[in-house]
């Protein structure tokens, strides 16, 4: 990660770099998990439905805690929140290296995915409080290399570990260095901005908690059998969108008593609500191929854990190293000369994963992965910059908690859509007779094809995308976003 730009008060940047090293460190987390099931089914001894909780828990935690930061990020001061997350983490972090069996190890998932839905949006309040917006995009950059590398990363680190050391190493890989984050900034953070004795709304948290946890904890069953058919789905479906639409007429009522759990006022600005709607397509295709990829290169090609962790591995050094550079063009042209050809490329290497193959060279997948991260690199800081941008600072914490909690929604979408097309497709061509690796290989191709058909949407949408100016607002007491006049071009 490249060190936030100069003009930045020493203070400011040290802040900064301390919040990028800690969300590194936790979303790390969120995906080293994921090589590691087969091996505990067998040590825990459990199914491989109930080992796939480990992931499921963390990303319904995420999903059930994130909407809860808006009121965090304003009511206590930014070194409680960091200690607050980071505390959670490591906690959970040790519980886990520790944990005798799966019902603990489930709990201290729950602890870390808690500590963890904090720290994105803390980190990006802070930036958009303390960072100039005319160098905004550069420091936006380090971000996107926190949310792009990390993941890469996680199946890689975990995949050595688990060559010669127990499970357990995978946390007690991570938790000395969450410990020396947290401790490094209990001593050196700094508080930033202006709090705010906002009330907390106890009818909007479970609300929020059915809603949003609900939505995704139906996506997760929707790999299941029957589908987005089955009951398993419909009914934790029809309670989130009910829970949701309360949610909604809730804020509203609360908008007028100034104390909304999450301010959904941002929507009003059609630069965030565009930018939204880009990141929510691009994160279905990043978690889409993350899983979709894995299950290629294992299923059909025959890889082991760590075969597949190095070769998805170019991929995330690629998009790390180029967010910086992406953040400094964001500066100087603006949004849509980058998102333009991030979301064509998106699309055109989606298309060409969905003509994969038991015999595709290797060379050729690892160039389509690049390729595709080269893509989502050029989406990612300009989708964050752009949309974020324009909010007053009183909808800076809010913004950025409905950021994330859509970012999580989209990607347990992008995987419950694509894997069950795969599992459909795949059932489907076996039943009719095709040698099994072929019956992988057009389940494959179909969720591809579609996950590319959905990126094309992102096309005309980054049209749409330019720099704006924040937003005028009135005094801080009223909270009130105003639509802001875009600049002339880009």
């Amino acid at each position: 990660m490249t060190a936030p730009p100069e003009t930045l008060a020493p203070r400011d940047r040290a802040v900064i770099v301390i919040l990028l090293i800690a969300t590194f460190v936790v979303i790390l987390n969120e995906t080293i998990m994921n090589v590691a099931i087969p091996v505990l089914m067998k040590d825990l001894h459990v199914s491989a439905g109930n080992a796939q909780w480990l992931s499921t828990a963390f990303m319904l935690t995420m999903a059930v805690v994130i909407p809860i930061t808006g009121f965090l990020l304003q009511r206590l001061a930014t070194r409680t929140v960091f200690l607050l997350a980071m505390g959670l983490f490591s906690a959970g972090t040790l519980l886990a290296a520790l944990a005798p069996g799966f019902v603990p190890l489930l709990l201290a998932r729950v602890v870390q995915a808690s500590g963890t839905a904090i720290m994105l949006p803390l980190l990006m309040t802070t930036v958009l409080t303390v960072v100039p917006e005319r160098t905004r995009g550069a420091v936006m950059g380090n971000i996107s290399i926190v949310i792009s590398v990390a993941p890469a990363i996680g199946p890689t680190i975990s995949g050595l570990i688990l060559q010669a050391l127990s499970w357990r190493f995978m946390f007690l890989f991570v938790l000395p260095i969450a410990l020396a984050a947290l401790a490094y900034g209990a001593r050196m953070l700094g508080n930033v901005g202006e709090r705010k004795d906002a009330p907390l709304d106890l009818v909007s948290i479970p609300l929020s908690a059915l809603g949003f946890g609900g939505f995704v904890y139906a996506l997760n069953q929707a790999s299941g059998p029957g589908g987005f058919g089955s009951l398993n789905v419909l009914w934790p479906l029809g309670v989130a969108v009910v829970s949701l639409i309360l949610f909604v007429l809730r804020q509203q009522m609360l908008i007028r008593r100034d104390a909304p759990l999450l301010d959904l006022r941002a929507f009003r600005l059609p630069q965030f609500t565009l930018g939204v709607g880009l990141m929510v397509i691009a994160m279905m295709a990043l978690f889409g191929g993350a899983i979709l990829l894995p299950l290629y290169l294992q299923g059909v090609r025959g890889l082991n854990t760590l075969q597949t962790g190095l070769l998805l591995l170019p991929g995330g050094l690629v998009m790390g190293l180029l967010s910086p550079l992406v953040g400094r063009w964001y500066d100087r042209v603006g949004p849509r000369p980058l998102t333009l050809p991030g979301t064509v490329l998106m699309a055109g290497v989606l298309f060409g994963l969905g003509h994969l193959t038991t015999g595709t060279p290797v060379w050729a997948l690892l160039a389509l992965h690049v390729t595709l991260s080269v893509g989502l690199a050029l989406l990612f800081t300009p989708v964050f910059t752009s949309s974020l941008g324009p909010l007053p600072p009183q909808l800076y914490s809010h913004g950025s908690a409905i950021l994330s909690t859509l970012q999580q929604v989209a990607g347990a979408a992008g995987m419950a859509l694509l894997v069950t097309l795969y599992a459909a497709r795949s059932a489907a061509l076996a039943h009719g007779g095709a040698a099994p690796l072929l019956a992988q290989q057009g389940g494959i191709q179909l969720a591809f094809t579609v996950s590319a058909w959905i990126a094309v949407v992102a096309i005309p949408l980054s049209l749409g995308l330019r720099s704006t100016p924040q937003g005028t607002h009135g005094g801080a007491g009223h909270g009130t976003a105003e639509t802001p006049t875009p600049q002339p071009g880009d």
